[in-house]
């Protein structure tokens, strides 16, 4: 079965069609940018744009950078605060004319991680992270997902963790390798007295250069570079749509 993911991200809007059987991307990959303000009409637009590009008229699914609880957006991270209690799935389903299920974006790459990349298999506590323009979180108990743990969103230095180590920190305050890597230890370290993964996998685009940062990071896991780096999310999206699917 082939299932078009959507990645709804801080800067752009991905897509691939993908074999939920496989976990292999089977289309090309295409994005158009994030608009601002990330309004729910002009986020709704520029994803019907992104499934006009595919001439898609099937299943979709899509991950989006919140709180989601049936559909609905509880918080917005990175988005406009007008997405806040409006029903996510309803709005694209309506607008695109296709059956469509939306999840939180981290979940999403969490989901495609445990069950394609390096969490297959696992059944303790494993943790992903997707690290871009702020800190997504998907934490798995005995193979199961426990959804919307937003730990970016966990003080760090007076502010939101994602507000200081984030990879789009990194980038905009010129920060070095190891001196990026200190600060995510500081995070994963109040990460691992909470929760106690012993996996933790780490994603988003930054997981292409896993080499340069994690020499310099300190964890009592097992630390393991994203599979499918930035395209966890669309897999998983598409995975959980499949999932959600009844025909």
């Amino acid at each position: 079965m082939d299932v078009l993911g959507i990645d709804i991200g801080g800067s752009h809007i991905k897509g691939a069609v993908v074999s939920v059987e496989t976990g292999l991307v089977v289309s090309e990959h295409l994005q158009v940018e994030t608009p601002r303000p990330a309004t729910p009409q002009t986020i709704i637009e520029a994803t019907c744009k992104l499934v006009g590009l595919f001439g898609w008229h099937g299943l979709i699914g899509c991950g989006f950078p919140a709180v989601i609880q049936a559909g609905v957006a509880k918080t917005a991270a990175n988005i406009d605060t007008s997405w806040i209690g409006v029903d996510v799935q309803s709005r694209l389903q309506s607008k695109v004319g296709c059956s469509s299920f939306v999840i939180n974006d981290a979940d999403a790459a969490g989901l495609a991680e445990m069950k394609f990349g390096g969490g297959r298999g696992r059944t303790g506590t494993d943790l992903v992270l997707t690290l871009g323009t702020g800190i997504g979180s998907a934490l798995f108990s005995q193979g199961k997902l426990i959804p919307n743990l937003e730990l970016g969103c966990l003080p760090l230095n007076g502010a939101p963790a994602e507000h200081y180590a984030a990879a789009a920190v990194r980038t905009r305050e010129n920060l070095s390798w190891p001196s990026w890597a200190q600060r995510l230890n500081l995070f994963l370290a109040h990460v691992e007295r909470l929760f106690s993964p012993e996996l933790i996998i780490v994603g988003g685009g930054v997981s292409c250069e896993h080499e340069k940062f994690f020499p310099h990071i300190e964890t009592q896991a097992e630390l393991l570079p994203a599979g499918y780096f930035n395209q966890a999310g669309i897999v998983g999206a598409a995975c959980f749509a499949a999932g959600e699917y009844h025909d």
